[in-house]
């Protein structure tokens, strides 16, 4: 299936999977395809920052019900603490710097996109992605 209109949007997700557990992105691919039909996210970052690309940018995506239209989707592993209790921001280093590179390469291929956390689009009741998006490109100089 492919997107409808330009890119305008980046959104944020995490794998609501508990701090430290491997999870690659061809099982998140596989829990979303058995969900939702089809698959999620665009890229997915694992642990070791790693980044698999899951969609090209012109296919539509299944990541923020109904805006995903013209909205790329990334995924981190992660988002939960160990126990599974709580939302937290489990994010490694590598994962922090992939998905920053990520960022920067759309901001240079669609000048003007909008970057936020899958918690901040309207109607959204989730803590995904763990942490203030706008706060972290904030501090990071984005």
């Amino acid at each position: 299936m492919t997107a409808l209109g330009p890119v305008k949007y980046l959104t944020i997700h995490c794998a609501a999977t508990p701090e430290g557990r491997h999870v690659s992105a061809e099982q998140i691919t596989a829990w979303d395809k058995a969900k939702f039909g089809m698959t999620s996210y665009h890229w997915v970052i694992e642990l070791d920052g790693s980044m698999h690309r899951t969609l090209r940018d012109d296919q539509l995506g299944a990541h923020v019900g109904s805006h995903n239209s013209g909205n790329i989707g990334i995924c981190y592993v992660g988002g939960m603490d160990k126990a599974m209790k709580a939302p937290k921001d489990t994010r490694t280093d590598a994962q922090k710097k992939s998905l920053l590179t990520l960022i920067r390469t759309y901001k240079g291929r669609y000048p003007g996109i909008v970057i936020r956390g899958h918690r901040d689009w309207p109607k959204v009741n989730k803590a995904c992605p763990s942490f203030d998006v706008a706060a972290w490109l904030k501090g990071v100089g984005e």
